[in-house]
Protein backbone atom coordinates (compact mmCIF):
# COMPACT_ATOMS: atom_id res chain seq x y z
CA UNK A 1 0.00 0.00 0.00
CA UNK A 2 1.64 3.28 -1.47
CA UNK A 3 1.52 5.89 1.04
CA UNK A 4 2.92 9.84 0.69
CA UNK A 5 2.49 13.12 1.90
CA UNK A 6 4.19 16.54 1.90
CA UNK A 7 4.83 18.78 4.70
CA UNK A 8 6.71 22.17 5.88
CA UNK A 9 8.46 21.49 9.02
CA UNK A 10 7.36 23.07 12.15
CA UNK A 11 8.81 26.30 12.51
CA UNK A 12 8.53 27.88 15.99
CA UNK A 13 8.42 31.86 16.50
CA UNK A 14 11.26 31.79 17.32
CA UNK A 15 12.60 30.63 14.20
CA UNK A 16 10.27 32.88 12.35
CA UNK A 17 12.03 35.77 14.28
CA UNK A 18 15.30 34.43 13.13
CA UNK A 19 14.25 34.57 9.38
CA UNK A 20 16.73 36.75 7.20
CA UNK A 21 18.96 37.30 10.57
CA UNK A 22 21.90 35.49 8.49
CA UNK A 23 21.55 37.00 5.64
CA UNK A 24 22.23 40.52 8.00
CA UNK A 25 25.40 39.10 9.66
CA UNK A 26 26.86 37.82 6.58
CA UNK A 27 26.15 41.36 4.47
CA UNK A 28 27.32 43.17 7.36
CA UNK A 29 30.58 41.91 8.16
CA UNK A 30 34.06 42.99 7.24
CA UNK A 31 34.33 40.56 4.59
CA UNK A 32 31.18 40.13 3.19
CA UNK A 33 29.52 36.41 2.72
CA UNK A 34 26.17 34.48 2.54
CA UNK A 35 24.69 31.17 3.64
CA UNK A 36 24.68 29.29 0.49
CA UNK A 37 21.10 27.76 1.52
CA UNK A 38 20.01 30.79 -0.35
CA UNK A 39 21.12 29.35 -3.88
CA UNK A 40 18.48 27.11 -3.24
CA UNK A 41 15.15 28.62 -4.62
CA UNK A 42 13.38 26.32 -6.74
CA UNK A 43 14.83 28.29 -9.97
CA UNK A 44 17.87 28.02 -7.85
CA UNK A 45 17.34 23.95 -7.20
CA UNK A 46 16.62 23.87 -11.02
CA UNK A 47 20.43 25.27 -12.60
CA UNK A 48 21.80 22.79 -9.41
CA UNK A 49 20.70 19.93 -11.58
CA UNK A 50 21.89 21.45 -14.47
CA UNK A 51 25.13 21.58 -13.09
CA UNK A 52 25.10 17.97 -12.11
CA UNK A 53 24.93 16.78 -16.47
CA UNK A 54 27.95 19.09 -17.33
CA UNK A 55 30.89 17.29 -18.29
CA UNK A 56 33.30 19.69 -15.97
CA UNK A 57 31.39 18.57 -12.95
CA UNK A 58 32.57 15.41 -11.98
CA UNK A 59 31.48 14.82 -8.32
CA UNK A 60 27.69 13.86 -9.66
CA UNK A 61 28.69 11.42 -12.03
CA UNK A 62 31.48 10.10 -9.95
CA UNK A 63 29.53 9.70 -6.81
CA UNK A 64 26.45 7.96 -8.94
CA UNK A 65 28.37 5.34 -10.75
CA UNK A 66 29.73 4.06 -7.10
CA UNK A 67 26.20 3.86 -5.92
CA UNK A 68 25.34 2.18 -9.02
CA UNK A 69 28.11 -0.28 -8.06
CA UNK A 70 27.58 -0.54 -4.12
CA UNK A 71 23.66 0.18 -3.78
CA UNK A 72 22.57 -3.56 -3.26
CA UNK A 73 25.63 -4.32 -0.82
CA UNK A 74 24.46 -0.99 1.13
CA UNK A 75 20.73 -2.27 1.46
CA UNK A 76 21.84 -5.62 2.18
CA UNK A 77 24.05 -4.59 5.28
CA UNK A 78 21.53 -2.17 6.65
CA UNK A 79 18.24 -3.90 6.20
CA UNK A 80 14.79 -2.64 5.95
CA UNK A 81 15.00 1.01 7.69
CA UNK A 82 13.61 4.90 7.31
CA UNK A 83 15.72 6.27 4.43
CA UNK A 84 16.30 9.80 5.20
CA UNK A 85 17.85 11.93 2.71
CA UNK A 86 19.02 15.54 3.44
CA UNK A 87 18.93 17.62 0.58
CA UNK A 88 17.28 15.07 -1.81
CA UNK A 89 16.60 18.04 -4.67
CA UNK A 90 15.72 15.49 -7.50
CA UNK A 91 16.56 12.24 -5.98
CA UNK A 92 17.97 11.58 -8.94
CA UNK A 93 21.05 9.69 -7.55
CA UNK A 94 18.94 8.43 -4.65
CA UNK A 95 17.57 6.02 -7.33
CA UNK A 96 19.93 3.52 -6.88
CA UNK A 97 20.00 3.29 -3.77
CA UNK A 98 15.94 2.99 -3.44
CA UNK A 99 15.88 0.39 -6.35
CA UNK A 100 18.43 -1.35 -3.93
CA UNK A 101 16.24 -1.20 -1.29
CA UNK A 102 12.92 -2.38 -3.26
CA UNK A 103 14.60 -5.08 -4.27
CA UNK A 104 16.57 -6.06 -0.91
CA UNK A 105 14.22 -4.41 2.23
CA UNK A 106 10.78 -3.61 0.18
CA UNK A 107 9.60 -2.53 3.65
CA UNK A 108 11.74 0.27 4.16
CA UNK A 109 10.42 4.26 3.95
CA UNK A 110 11.47 7.42 2.27
CA UNK A 111 11.54 10.51 3.52
CA UNK A 112 13.41 13.05 1.32
CA UNK A 113 14.33 16.73 2.77
CA UNK A 114 14.61 19.99 0.78
CA UNK A 115 14.56 23.77 1.37
CA UNK A 116 12.60 23.65 -2.03
CA UNK A 117 9.13 22.63 -1.57
CA UNK A 118 8.47 22.70 -5.75
CA UNK A 119 10.88 20.91 -6.65
CA UNK A 120 10.23 18.17 -3.51
CA UNK A 121 6.72 17.70 -4.35
CA UNK A 122 7.79 17.21 -7.95
CA UNK A 123 9.80 14.33 -6.92
CA UNK A 124 7.67 12.93 -4.32
CA UNK A 125 4.81 12.85 -7.11
CA UNK A 126 7.05 11.01 -9.39
CA UNK A 127 8.48 8.30 -6.78
CA UNK A 128 5.24 7.24 -5.55
CA UNK A 129 4.23 5.60 -9.02
CA UNK A 130 8.10 4.15 -9.24
CA UNK A 131 8.20 2.56 -5.76
CA UNK A 132 4.64 1.57 -4.43
CA UNK A 133 5.61 -0.44 -1.48
CA UNK A 134 7.63 2.28 -0.08
CA UNK A 135 6.12 5.10 2.64
CA UNK A 136 7.26 8.09 0.81
CA UNK A 137 7.10 11.56 3.39
CA UNK A 138 8.98 14.64 1.94
CA UNK A 139 9.69 17.45 4.11
CA UNK A 140 10.26 21.02 3.28
CA UNK A 141 12.87 22.49 5.12
CA UNK A 142 16.28 23.18 6.47
CA UNK A 143 18.80 20.06 7.58
CA UNK A 144 19.09 21.44 11.34
CA UNK A 145 14.51 22.68 11.51
CA UNK A 146 14.36 18.20 9.94
CA UNK A 147 16.66 16.44 11.81
CA UNK A 148 14.83 18.30 15.62
CA UNK A 149 11.42 16.65 14.07
CA UNK A 150 13.19 13.45 13.22
CA UNK A 151 14.31 13.49 16.58
CA UNK A 152 10.84 12.88 17.81
CA UNK A 153 9.85 10.34 15.67
CA UNK A 154 12.19 7.69 15.69
CA UNK A 155 11.79 4.12 13.53
CA UNK A 156 12.87 0.96 15.01
CA UNK A 157 15.60 0.98 11.92
CA UNK A 158 16.89 4.79 10.55
CA UNK A 159 19.76 5.68 7.77
CA UNK A 160 20.00 9.07 7.37
CA UNK A 161 21.92 9.74 4.36
CA UNK A 162 23.91 12.85 2.94
CA UNK A 163 25.01 12.77 -0.32
CA UNK A 164 27.03 14.93 -3.14
CA UNK A 165 29.56 16.34 -0.81
CA UNK A 166 27.24 18.85 0.87
CA UNK A 167 28.84 18.50 3.97
CA UNK A 168 31.68 20.49 1.99
CA UNK A 169 29.49 23.15 2.15
CA UNK A 170 30.13 23.14 6.25
CA UNK A 171 32.97 24.90 7.78
CA UNK A 172 35.20 22.39 10.30
CA UNK A 173 33.35 23.82 13.30
CA UNK A 174 29.61 24.17 11.36
CA UNK A 175 30.77 20.11 10.53
CA UNK A 176 31.74 19.43 13.93
CA UNK A 177 28.11 20.84 15.31
CA UNK A 178 26.50 18.96 12.32
CA UNK A 179 27.63 15.33 13.12
CA UNK A 180 26.92 15.74 16.11
CA UNK A 181 23.01 16.59 15.69
CA UNK A 182 23.11 13.70 12.89
CA UNK A 183 24.75 11.50 15.94
CA UNK A 184 21.80 12.73 18.73
CA UNK A 185 19.11 11.46 15.80
CA UNK A 186 20.19 8.02 15.00
CA UNK A 187 19.65 5.76 17.73
CA UNK A 188 22.31 3.03 18.55
CA UNK A 189 22.65 0.55 15.21
CA UNK A 190 21.36 2.96 12.90
CA UNK A 191 23.47 4.56 9.63
CA UNK A 192 24.84 7.31 8.85
CA UNK A 193 25.83 7.53 4.55
CA UNK A 194 27.92 10.14 3.65
CA UNK A 195 29.16 10.93 0.24
CA UNK A 196 32.72 13.56 0.22
CA UNK A 197 34.47 14.76 -2.40
CA UNK A 198 38.42 13.84 -1.88
CA UNK A 199 41.20 16.15 -2.12
CA UNK A 200 42.52 15.92 -6.00
CA UNK A 201 44.61 18.49 -8.04
CA UNK A 202 43.82 22.26 -8.42
CA UNK A 203 43.46 21.43 -12.85
CA UNK A 204 40.77 19.31 -12.26
CA UNK A 205 38.58 21.10 -8.86
CA UNK A 206 38.48 24.55 -10.46
CA UNK A 207 37.27 23.91 -14.05
CA UNK A 208 34.11 22.20 -12.08
CA UNK A 209 33.37 24.77 -10.47
CA UNK A 210 34.02 27.87 -13.37
CA UNK A 211 32.10 25.53 -16.25
CA UNK A 212 32.21 26.82 -19.92
CA UNK A 213 28.89 27.25 -20.28
CA UNK A 214 28.20 29.65 -17.08
CA UNK A 215 25.68 26.78 -15.05
CA UNK A 216 27.16 27.70 -12.69
CA UNK A 217 27.42 31.25 -12.91
CA UNK A 218 24.15 31.92 -13.34
CA UNK A 219 23.64 29.86 -10.42
CA UNK A 220 25.81 32.19 -8.17
CA UNK A 221 24.10 35.08 -9.24
CA UNK A 222 20.69 33.54 -8.75
CA UNK A 223 21.30 33.71 -5.03
CA UNK A 224 20.77 37.91 -5.32
CA UNK A 225 17.70 36.99 -7.17
CA UNK A 226 16.41 34.78 -4.29
CA UNK A 227 17.39 37.75 -1.57
CA UNK A 228 15.34 40.25 -4.07
CA UNK A 229 11.92 38.49 -3.69
CA UNK A 230 12.47 36.86 -0.43
CA UNK A 231 13.08 40.01 1.29
CA UNK A 232 12.13 42.82 -1.20
CA UNK A 233 15.52 43.50 -2.50
CA UNK A 234 17.14 45.26 -5.59
CA UNK A 235 20.22 43.33 -5.98
CA UNK A 236 21.49 44.44 -9.66
CA UNK A 237 22.75 41.05 -11.04
CA UNK A 238 24.68 42.94 -13.93
CA UNK A 239 26.97 44.27 -11.47
CA UNK A 240 28.41 41.22 -9.87
CA UNK A 241 30.54 38.21 -11.33
CA UNK A 242 30.81 35.00 -10.60
CA UNK A 243 34.28 33.24 -9.80
CA UNK A 244 35.29 30.32 -7.79
CA UNK A 245 39.09 29.59 -6.47
CA UNK A 246 40.80 26.51 -5.18
CA UNK A 247 42.07 27.16 -1.75
CA UNK A 248 45.01 24.69 -1.16
CA UNK A 249 46.03 25.47 2.46
CA UNK A 250 41.98 25.17 3.91
CA UNK A 251 41.54 22.61 0.81
CA UNK A 252 38.35 23.46 -0.47
CA UNK A 253 36.75 25.40 -3.23
CA UNK A 254 36.05 28.87 -2.52
CA UNK A 255 32.68 30.49 -4.49
CA UNK A 256 32.49 34.81 -4.69
CA UNK A 257 30.25 36.70 -6.20
CA UNK A 258 32.74 39.90 -6.98
CA UNK A 259 31.17 44.00 -7.07
CA UNK A 260 31.99 45.63 -10.81
CA UNK A 261 30.50 49.21 -9.57
CA UNK A 262 30.58 50.62 -5.70
CA UNK A 263 27.08 51.20 -5.28
CA UNK A 264 24.10 50.96 -2.19
CA UNK A 265 21.92 47.60 -2.24
CA UNK A 266 18.75 47.28 0.11
CA UNK A 267 16.51 44.35 1.62
CA UNK A 268 13.48 46.44 2.72
CA UNK A 269 12.14 42.94 4.82
CA UNK A 270 15.46 43.26 6.72
CA UNK A 271 15.38 46.93 7.02
CA UNK A 272 18.67 46.59 5.60
CA UNK A 273 21.01 48.82 3.43
CA UNK A 274 24.43 47.74 2.52
CA UNK A 275 27.10 49.37 0.75
CA UNK A 276 29.08 47.60 -1.64
CA UNK A 277 32.38 49.03 -3.21
CA UNK A 278 33.63 48.23 -6.35
CA UNK A 279 36.31 44.89 -6.34
CA UNK A 280 34.69 43.51 -3.09
CA UNK A 281 33.69 40.63 -2.77
CA UNK A 282 30.84 37.77 -1.29
CA UNK A 283 31.89 34.95 -0.26
CA UNK A 284 28.58 32.44 -0.98
CA UNK A 285 29.68 29.02 -0.92
CA UNK A 286 33.11 26.73 0.12
CA UNK A 287 33.14 23.14 -0.58
CA UNK A 288 35.88 21.51 1.81
CA UNK A 289 37.66 18.50 0.39
CA UNK A 290 38.57 15.52 2.53
CA UNK A 291 40.67 13.33 3.97
CA UNK A 292 39.16 9.62 4.66
CA UNK A 293 41.56 9.09 7.24
CA UNK A 294 40.87 12.48 8.96
CA UNK A 295 37.38 12.61 8.51
CA UNK A 296 36.98 9.31 9.73
CA UNK A 297 38.41 9.91 13.21
CA UNK A 298 36.22 12.94 13.24
CA UNK A 299 33.13 10.82 12.76
CA UNK A 300 34.33 8.08 15.34
CA UNK A 301 34.12 10.85 17.97
CA UNK A 302 30.68 11.28 17.21
CA UNK A 303 30.20 7.41 18.17
CA UNK A 304 29.73 7.01 14.25
CA UNK A 305 32.05 3.86 13.37
CA UNK A 306 32.98 3.15 10.00
CA UNK A 307 31.44 0.36 8.61
CA UNK A 308 32.65 0.30 4.74
CA UNK A 309 33.83 2.61 2.63
CA UNK A 310 33.26 2.62 -1.11
CA UNK A 311 35.05 4.52 -3.60
CA UNK A 312 35.61 5.15 -7.75
CA UNK A 313 38.98 3.64 -9.57
CA UNK A 314 40.80 7.45 -9.55
CA UNK A 315 39.83 7.57 -6.09
CA UNK A 316 38.39 10.74 -6.29
CA UNK A 317 34.99 10.77 -4.58
CA UNK A 318 34.50 8.22 -1.21
CA UNK A 319 30.35 6.76 0.17
CA UNK A 320 31.09 5.98 3.95
CA UNK A 321 28.60 3.93 5.85
CA UNK A 322 29.01 4.66 9.50
CA UNK A 323 26.63 3.29 12.33
CA UNK A 324 26.29 4.62 16.05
Amino acid sequence: MLTTSLQSVDKSNQHLNREGEDVIQGLTNEFKYLPPKYFYDDHGSNLFEQICELPEYYPTRTEAWILSQYADEIAQITGACELVELGSGSSTKTLFLLDAYQKNAPDSKYIPIDVSGGILKSTVVKLQQKYPTFSIQGLIGTYEQALVKLESTPASSRMIFFLGSSMGNFNPLESNTFLSQISKTLQPGDYFLLGIDLQKPKEILEPAYNDSQGVTAAFNLNMLSHLNWRFQGNFDLNLFSHQAIYNQADTQIEMYLHCQKSHWVSLDILDLKVFFTQGESILTEISRKFDLANLQKQLQSKHLKTVKIWTDPQEWFGLILCQV
